[in-house]
Formats: C-alpha cells, structure tokens, sequence
C-alpha cells in the first residue's frame, strides 16, 4: 500500500527514493518527410527512411537487446542505493496500429509527465509520435497519486487549429523542467516546450509560491536537462554557450563543470544524481565529466548507455521521479 506523501520532489539532488524507468519501445513512422532529428547525433536514428513503418527490435535486433540491457543495468543500480523502480506497460498493438503514419515510443518517461514539490503533471508533448506516450504510464501514475496527498493535473492538449505542426501549443515536457525547491526552470528551444507552455506552468504554480523562469535554447538542443544538470547544491554540469540569455543568475555562485556544446547530442550532460554523492553517468564522459566529478567528491556509477543515447536521450530522460527529498 502506498503511503501518505509518497510523491514529493524537492529538487534535481536530494535523495531518490521512487522512480519510474522507462521502457524501450519505438516504432518508426511510414511518413518521414517532416521527421526532426537534428538535435541527435548521427545514429540509427537519422536515417528514418530506411525502416518506415518498422519496430526498432526489427530494424535493428542486436542494438535493441543490447537496449532492453542498457536498462536492466540503470534498474539494478537504482535498486543497490534502495530506490523503489517502477515500470510504465508496453504499448498495445492498437496503441501502435493508431498512429503507424507519426510512428509511437514509449521509451523516455521523462517527458509525458513531471514531477514538480507535490505536483504531478501530465506534460504536451510536441511531436505527434510522442503523444501517446503517457497512456503506457497512466495506470502507474494514478496507483501511486490516488495514495497520496498529490495534486494531479494534465497540460491543455495542444492547438492544432494551423495543422499537425502548429507552434500555438502549449507545449511543455518534462526534459525541459528542472527543479530547485521553489524555483523552477523550463527550458524553451522551439523543439520541444514553448511560451505558452511556460505561461500555464506559472499560471498553475506562482500562486503556490513557486518562480518559474522560461530558459531560451538554442534551436538544435532538445531540452533542457541536455544542456544542464544539477549535481548537488553548489555544483553543476554545464554547456554555458547553447542558452541565448545566459545561465540563470541563480546559479552565478555554482562550481561549473564546462562541457563543450558538441557533447549534448551525445547526451553527454544528462546524468542521473541517486543522492548529493552519487551520480550516474556514461562510462564515454569518464574523462570529461566523471573525472571532474570525482574530483569534487561524488562518487560516480557507470553505465554504458550508447544505444539508449543514440536514440536521444540517457539516463535522466530514461527515468521519471516521484520522490526525491
């Protein structure tokens, strides 16, 4: 039975104690023409057009099981520090059959929802294939929101009112929110969560007392845990040269770990903190992030994550949190 207060997020570092891992399912749409990829790195990924309409377990079986591994792996590590691992279902064949022409992924529960204090919030995602991703994750959800003291709302669905690629919104996914006590960061870089997106979120959370502040991207960084990660209190890591306003002035006083722009498609900045102490990362930023790390203290858990990055995200993306305090 779940207990009383059971989902809570205090910020991006405080301690994991719950959280949902994602599947790894995708399925390549029939129609590409319009297909975005230019925030991934070159991958299997890039050439949509050659896997129209298929699986990624039938376009590409030895990556895909090494991926179903990948996750395994990121379960087994949660569950040595204590944190309680949940998992979304897999799509049904009707879920898939529904929107063969977008493609569907159940991949990275990151973005169908978010975590914000005692918030749980079903997110607007941008791309068509992506936005039944929360279906797959519902019944987890509400098993764990109706046993708490929780306020459970959903993002307006988005103005199609200009066709399928209408910019009206709002959008707002959760690799664009990062979280830190009361402030609340939403990046913004026209890929993924938008104005209007920003607007709903401070219209739900100011009067709680919470400050959102809209974070400008460059246009080839999906979101905004690509671009930032906070480590613990005091310590981040940082491509500082893709936000076109600057770092928040929040985090001015911050110890910066630098990472060169050319790293986020490669998902270099998106780690997973399981406590102020621990952090976990890809074995392939040993040198550039993990030894830096290391050298301040935290004690850094390696996974090898290649497949899971090709596809465009990693571990923080991979992972939803319900509680963290």
């Amino acid at each position: 039975m779940t207990t009383m207060n059971s989902i809570y997020v205090e910020n991006e570092f405080s301690n994991l104690k719950k959280v949902i891992v994602a599947q790894s399912e995708f399925n390549f749409p029939l129609k590409t023409e319009n297909t975005e990829t230019e925030f991934l790195a070159d991958s299997d990924m890039k050439n949509m057009a050659a896997v129209a309409g298929k699986s990624y377990a039938e376009a590409f079986p030895e990556n895909n099981e090494l991926w179903l591994q990948e996750r395994k792996n990121l379960v087994n590590v949660l569950e040595k520090y204590g944190v309680e691992v949940l998992r979304p279902r897999l799509l049904t064949e009707y879920e898939k059959s529904i929107t063969v022409d977008e493609g569907s992924s159940n991949f990275f529960i990151r973005d169908p929802f978010f975590t914000i204090g005692n918030y749980v919030i079903e997110g607007s995602l941008r791309f068509g294939h992506r936005r039944n991703e929360i279906l797959p994750a519902r019944k987890v959800i509400t098993e764990q929101v109706y046993n708490s003291k929780v306020i459970y709302v959903s993002v307006p669905r988005p103005d199609i009112s200009e066709g399928e690629h209408s910019e009206e919104g709002p959008f707002l996914e959760g690799g664009d929110i990062l979280v830190y006590g009361k402030e609340i960061f939403v990046g913004n870089s026209g890929l993924a969560s938008n104005h209007n997106g920003v607007m709903w979120l401070k219209h739900l959370l100011e009067p709680q007392g919470y400050h959102v502040t809209e974070v400008p991207l460059r246009h080839d960084v999906l979101h905004l845990d690509c671009a930032m990660s906070l480590v613990r209190d005091g310590l981040m890591i940082v491509s500082e040269e893709v936000f076109l306003k600057g770092v928040p002035e929040v985090f001015d006083s911050w110890d910066k770990i630098k990472v060169d722009a050319e790293q986020i498609k490669y998902l270099a900045i998106n780690g997973l903190p399981i406590n102020p102490e621990v952090y976990i990362a890809d074995l392939a930023f040993k040198e550039t992030i993990g030894n830096e790390l290391e050298k301040r203290g935290i004690y850094v858990e390696y996974i090898d994550f290649h497949v899971s990055r090709s596809m465009g995200g990693s571990f923080r993306c991979s992972t939803q949190v319900l509680l963290r305090r």
